[in-house]
């Protein structure tokens, strides 16, 4: 006997606290009356009656079930990027609901629901309705995230089934819908078919079939419904009967077995199988308005002769890649006290006398220092009479050895050593002297010994512990040896000074040049400058070819960058051009303004006239747009001999130019995009402000980074952080071969902007050595791991951020997370008088606003300043490369791609979307969907009519009440890398290797044709909507341009008729008659378009006069 729905019967009796539903389905020749249940002294007793019935196996209707699988990129609609969705369905006034996945873009359900469906009405025409709500709990409310509707011809029977995606569709036109459902949906009789058991133990004729079936449980909303965990065993018997059933709290608790009055079962020892989730409808018939949300029913089988148990179930809901995405909250321990409790005892670092004062945003990370000065008084060797001394120190397994010098008894080295405290294995430091030997083993010259527990301790801002000597031992420390060597061992933490040019215990492996390219090192971007070449005139040229007249231009060159000035429109000796050519520079100015006269002689060949170089320091530096004087310069002749004589006689003679050079200070060089500009102040420090906040960022580590290259026949990965916010690059230092990094470095930039952006990057040190590139390729490059951008006017002052950041690379095979960076960020305001002025300031410098930059002078000079940057910076020593300056300043921002292209028309339908919805609200007010919101909405206009000078006030407050509401709905952390707004989850593989061609492209000739296709057909829906806009503005303009004369007539008729009333009858008056007309009831409305729609539409646009 199976279970089937039934409804329960309640016989209150004594204090009647619990409800229970038990729903039966009859399979079997019995029938079973509903049970009827009342509570007796703290236990629940239940009568229930079995008889026969003859008709077992009459004819029912066919059930119509729609199983929602789940749903991909939907839209958000919490205001913090998400969604919590549930699923709809109505079908013929019947309506289902499923439960609500919170905070999931991508839900997943895999329920079912259940519909009557009548085989003897004619359902082809008639469809199924699937709408996905947003479930706001807050404020009792739901937002429409899409509909799909499917057609009852195409319902199929069960088995025929298969998953189908349907896109969500909009209810209006100006709907800002995405995203897509997945349905199974087929017909089945209303008695699903029982799953075999097991041959080895058959069930008893009591334990109910399982199912997967999820159907709704519809219940008295006065009688509440909690699914507690009874045994329900040997309810169904033959006869009537009383069984005794403990009621039993819903707990995490095993439940207690029932006991049953005829006699008690044993448990057996043999595994229980896996519980079987029964779900079950508690009436057939469910009409709109009816459901309520009820939790699912599941039944845990045993074995033979062990009662079942009924409990609540949860939805299997699979956990979303998005989730990997989102930013994960961290409570590491900041600025923790030294360690307390020595290891070995004594005094100093190991017993914990003090605490960090510094580095209060990572967690404190401890290391003993050596610093190896010099030596002297050192013996020479037996054979040579010199020696060629180094240092070793060693710390239990760890070594470090300085370099050698040869021949020299007194050498100097300054090299610091530093040991990591949790790698710390002895309780002695060794210091050895050795006189290195070309062969055989190096000669042992002396040493000296520091017992662990002796160390002091230093933590900035103490000053810096003063070298001291110390004599040499012999190898057995029994008594002293010839020579003295000077050094500095303390213990300290990574605030310490000396922590940057250290040679590290965690980078034994690496030696040679890549020890410089693991150190942390802070850099400072090239001071750059505008130059401005205002080329005016030239006098005297004179052609090669004295027959024609030139046709002259100049071209200027700055280092790499050459930029040509127009023709002169007329041809003469005395060109004139009045053009400005800008350029980028960068100090210390190395380069040379070289400006060259040229004839364009054919259109293949130039002729140079004449050239003159000017050092840039010779020119003047403005710091407004006041003008610079002019100056004339001589060109010299280009080919000219190099007589001395020669060239003074031609000097008597030469052609000139006249130009106005200036060095812009009072511009912002762009060198990244503005749309996540970390400076703005101008070049000339004299312009710059004070600054308003201080930014404070604790790199403390990463986790889950993926193998980037080959080493020793298994993947590694050599990371280091790079950290952009002005001026100021940081770089931490390399953590050797790991994938959970830990740097807890924290630096600090001087903020004079808040709406500012600082950049973090990740990357793989491959300069190392010994490493093989798992993508292979020809010349080495640092490997791009990911990439953090936190805007300074999203963080409240004074507040720490610590978050653990995804790391997201968008790749040709897709988006994929290479880790987490581990961040602590806390900006702090100095002023808020020069906070709230630089609200009111302009983004950039005044000379931007006053002379701007054309379009594409901005790009080509942000082009060039980021390679200015990236050459200065690769100079350095650790150099910052030229791909990782590249990635942090984004170079390839501004080239096309599908992908950004469609993420910013979504970005702009989320705009429009509060405005169609303004305008859904107004049409529902004005269609009187709320009959109270309507009367609300006719008050307030009445008395917006009456007290005109309140309709500003009114808006302003409406403003403020909407801000106040928001504040509990604001974001509780930074903004990251969103991929659903990067539309980086659902773009087309063609379109990422779009992206990632090169410019101009290497691919394929048919493939560059199937893409130009592409945009062509892209480009004729963009031509469409510009047309679409374009006729209706011609219409408007047709309304007086007599091109159609009656449309005119009519329209210049009414504007007279409409002046004279309006002069005769009160403001006032018309705008309450109009204001009633337009929120006037639907029953005075008409389903046809107004006149003034019909009208508008009739006019003639001038499309017809188009090829």
């Amino acid at each position: 006997m199976a279970m089937k729905e039934t409804q329960p019967i309640f016989h209150p009796r004594g204090n009647q606290s619990k409800t229970e539903y038990f729903f039966l389905e009859d399979s079997s020749p019995f029938s079973v009356k509903p049970p009827s249940f009342w509570f007796e002294g703290g236990e629940m007793l239940l009568t229930h009656t079995t008889s026969c019935s003859s008709e077992v196996r009459r004819k029912r209707g066919m059930k119509l079930v729609v199983e929602i699988v789940d749903a991909h990129d939907l839209l958000p609609r919490d205001g913090e990027g998400s969604a919590s969705p549930f699923v709809e369905v109505d079908f013929e006034n019947q309506r289902s609901r499923t439960t609500t996945v919170p905070k999931n873009l991508n839900p997943v359900w895999n329920q079912k629901l259940l519909f009557n469906f009548d085989q003897a009405k004619n359902h082809h025409h008639q469809t199924i309705e699937v709408c996905i709500y947003h479930e706001r709990r807050q404020i009792s409310s739901r937002a429409f995230l899409g509909r799909a509707r499917i057609p009852c011809s195409t319902v199929v029977k069960k088995g025929e089934e298969v998953y189908q995606t349907f896109q969500l569709e909009k209810k209006r036109f100006f709907s800002s819908i995405k995203g897509e459902v997945g349905l199974k949906i087929y017909l089945s009789s209303e008695t699903e078919p029982s799953s075999p058991a097991p041959s080895s133990s058959p069930p008893p004729p009591s334990s109910p079939p399982p199912s997967s079936e999820n159907r709704n449980l519809i219940h008295n909303p006065s009688i509440p419904l909690p699914i507690s965990e009874v045994p329900v065993s040997n309810i169904l018997n033959s006869s009537p009967s009383i069984t005794r059933v403990s009621l039993i709290e819903k707990s995490s608790s095993p439940i207690p077995e029932a006991e049953s009055p005829r006699s008690s079962v044993e448990e057996p020892k043999e595994e229980i199988k896996e519980p079987v989730e029964v779900r079950v409808e508690a009436n057939p018939h469910i009409y709109k308005y009816q459901v309520l949300q009820q939790p699912a029913i599941s039944v845990e089988k045993g074995p033979q002769g062990i009662s079942s148990t009924m409990h609540q179930a949860n939805p299997d809901i699979h956990p979303s890649p998005q989730d990997d995405y989102n930013l994960k909250e961290m409570d590491p321990q900041l600025g923790e006290r030294w360690p307390g409790g020595g290891v070995y005892g004594g005094r100093g670092w190991m017993s914990g006398e003090r605490f960090a004062t510094t580095y209060d945003l990572v967690e404190q990370m401890y290391y003993l220092y050596v610093r190896v000065v010099k030596a002297k008084d050192l013996p020479p060797g037996a054979l040579t009479g010199s020696c060629d001394p180094y240092v070793e120190v060693k710390l239990g397994n760890y070594k470090g050895r300085t370099r050698h010098f040869e021949k020299k008894m007194n050498p100097e080295w300054n090299q610091v050593f530093a040991f990591s405290k949790d790698r710390i294995q002895s309780s002695s430091l060794e210091v050895f002297v050795k006189d290195k030997e070309m062969v055989g083993r190096d000669d042992y010259l002396g040493r000296v010994v520091f017992d662990m527990n002796e160390v002091p301790t230093r933590v900035p801002p103490d000053s810096p512990l003063a070298p001291q000597w110390y004599r040499l031992e012999d190898r057995r420390g029994e008594g002293k040896v010839r020579g003295n060597i000077m050094l500095a061992v303390w213990l300290g933490t990574q605030a310490d000074e000396a922590f940057s040019e250290a040679w590290h215990s965690d980078a034994a492996s690496v030696h040679g040049e890549g020890v410089s390219s693991i150190r942390s090192k802070v850099y400072v971007s090239p001071k750059l400058w505008y130059l401005r070449v205002n080329v005016i005139e030239a006098q005297d040229i004179q052609p090669n070819d004295r027959s024609r007249v030139p046709e002259v231009f100049v071209k200027a060159q700055v280092g790499s960058q050459v930029l040509r000035s127009k023709i002169c429109p007329t041809r003469t000796t005395n060109p004139l051009w009045n053009e400005d050519l800008v350029f980028v520079a960068a100090e210390p100015f190395e380069d040379q303004l070289v400006l060259t006269v040229e004839d364009r002689v054919h259109p293949s060949k130039d002729d140079v006239l004449g050239r003159v170089s000017m050092p840039l320091t010779a020119f003047e530096k403005r710091l407004d747009h006041r003008p610079v004087h002019s100056t004339w310069f001589h060109l010299e002749k280009f080919g000219f001999g190099t007589l001395e004589a020669d060239r003074r006689k031609e000097l008597k003679f030469s052609s000139r130019i006249h130009v106005r050079v200036c060095l812009e200070g009072g511009y912002h060089v762009l060198d990244e995009s503005t749309m996540y500009i970390s400076d703005q102040r101008p070049t000339a420090r004299q312009l710059w402000k004070q600054p308003i906040g201080i930014l404070e960022v604790g790199i403390l580590g990463a986790q889950g980074l993926l193998p980037m290259k080959m080493k020793d026949s298994r993947g590694s990965t050599d990371a280091y952080c790079v950290a952009r916010y002005g001026q100021k690059w940081v770089r931490t230092r390399t953590i050797i071969d790991t994938f959970s990094p830990k740097w807890n470095e924290q630096y600090t930039w001087e903020v004079y902007d808040p709406c500012t952006v600082i950049t973090l990057g990740v990357f793989d040190n491959c300069h190392l050595g010994g490493a093989e590139k798992l993508n292979g390729g020809g010349a080495v490059r640092d490997s791009r791991i990911g990439k953090v951008r936190i805007r300074l006017s999203t963080l409240e002052s004074h507040r720490i951020y610590i978050h653990s950041y995804p790391l997201l690379v968008l790749q040709p095979t897709g988006v994929k997370k290479m880790g987490e960076l581990q961040l602590a960020i806390r900006f702090t305001s100095l002023s808020l008088a020069n906070m709230i002025y630089a609200y009111g300031h302009p983004l950039l410098p005044k000379m931007h606003y006053l002379h701007p930059l054309t379009v594409n002078q901005v790009d080509s000079l942000r082009y060039q300043a980021m390679n200015i940057v990236a050459t200065r910076l690769g100079r350095a020593e650790p150099p910052l490369r030229k791909e990782v300056v590249e990635y942090m300043l984004d170079v390839d921002s501004h080239m096309w791609s599908m992908r950004r292209s469609k993420a910013n028309f979504f970005r702009i339908m989320s705009l429009l979307s509060g405005v169609i919805t303004m305008s859904r609200w107004f049409g529902n007010v004005c269609h009187w969907k709320n009959p109270i919101t309507s009367v609300l909405v006719h008050i307030l206009f009445l008395i917006l009519i009456w007290y005109p000078e309140l309709i500003l006030p009114t808006i302003f407050l409406y403003m403020f009440l909407i801000g106040i509401w928001n504040y509990r709905f604001r974001p509780r952390h930074p903004p990251h890398m969103d991929t659903k707004l990067s539309w980086a989850e659902a773009v087309q593989p063609d379109e990422l290797d779009e992206e990632f061609d090169t410019f101009p492209t290497s691919r394929s000739q048919d493939r560059v044709y199937m893409r130009y296709d592409r945009l062509r057909s892209v480009a004729g829906r963009i031509q469409t909507v510009v047309g679409d806009l374009a006729t209706q503005g011609e219409r408007f303009q047709s309304l007086l341009s007599w091109r159609d004369p009656r449309a005119t007539s009519l329209f210049i008729m009414f504007c007279l008729c409409t002046a004279l009333v309006l002069y005769m009858t009160p403001f006032r008056a018309v705008a309450l008659v109009a204001g009633l007309y337009m929120l006037r009831h639907p029953r005075f409305r008409s389903k046809l378009p107004s006149i003034p729609n019909n009208f508008f539409k009739r006019l003639p646009p001038r499309t017809d006069s188009l090829l």
